[in-house]
């Protein structure tokens, strides 16, 4: 079977034809007005990019959300707020997740910065999710600490693994060790020995 005829039948019953013949033929190039120079457009400050992009899909979204971007330490961190923010974040931060890949293309392509990082809360998900996630790691340091045994963590995102080890940075009786590699990372607590 022919996949360009499955995919010309498909087209023409959307209604789209290779050559539509209502289609006027395009113009000579004579016709054609003398192309302007287009001057190089300076890249754009990387907060107001962010900024500008995430309102722009907010208010598609939503009106009635806001934004708000501050430079952090190491990265740009936008936060959005309003009555359904929080429906943002998705099943398990997926969506949010979604919209930070997308805010990280458009801050690399409009202000030419693929070096920022880009952290996005909604309706402070983010913060509920450090805060249940520093919890664990401090249940699972009392357990290690008790059983003298390693636990491995199931593989988890960057952002996670990294507030488990700061929350337990400065524990006396654990340390925290990545390891495996991409999506099969993950965290293991181990017994501070002496």
């Amino acid at each position: 079977m022919d996949n360009r005829t499955n995919l010309d039948d498909y087209l023409a019953g959307l209604g789209i034809a290779d050559a539509d013949e209502t289609a006027s033929p395009p113009p000579a190039p004579e016709a054609l007005p003398a192309a302007v120079p287009v001057a190089e457009a300076a890249p754009e400050d990387p907060r107001a990019a962010l900024e500008r992009f995430l309102t722009g899909l907010t208010a598609r979204i939503d009106p009635g959300l806001s934004v708000t971007v501050r430079e952090g330490e190491d990265a740009l961190e936008a936060e959005i707020t309003g009555e359904s923010a929080a429906r943002l974040a998705g099943r398990d931060g997926r969506t949010l997740g979604a919209i930070e890949v997308i805010a990280y293309t458009v801050l690399a392509k409009q202000a030419g910065r693929s070096d920022l990082r880009v952290r996005v809360d909604v309706g402070g998900f983010r913060k509920r999710q450090a805060d249940t996630l520093a919890k664990l790691a401090e249940r699972l340091a009392v357990q290690v600490a008790k059983s003298g045994e390693a636990h491995e963590l199931q593989p988890m995102p960057a952002g996670e693994r990294r507030v488990i080890h700061i929350a337990l940075k400065e524990h006396p009786d654990v340390t925290t060790e990545s390891v495996g590699e991409g999506t099969s990372r993950r965290l293991i607590i181990r017994p501070r020995h002496g």
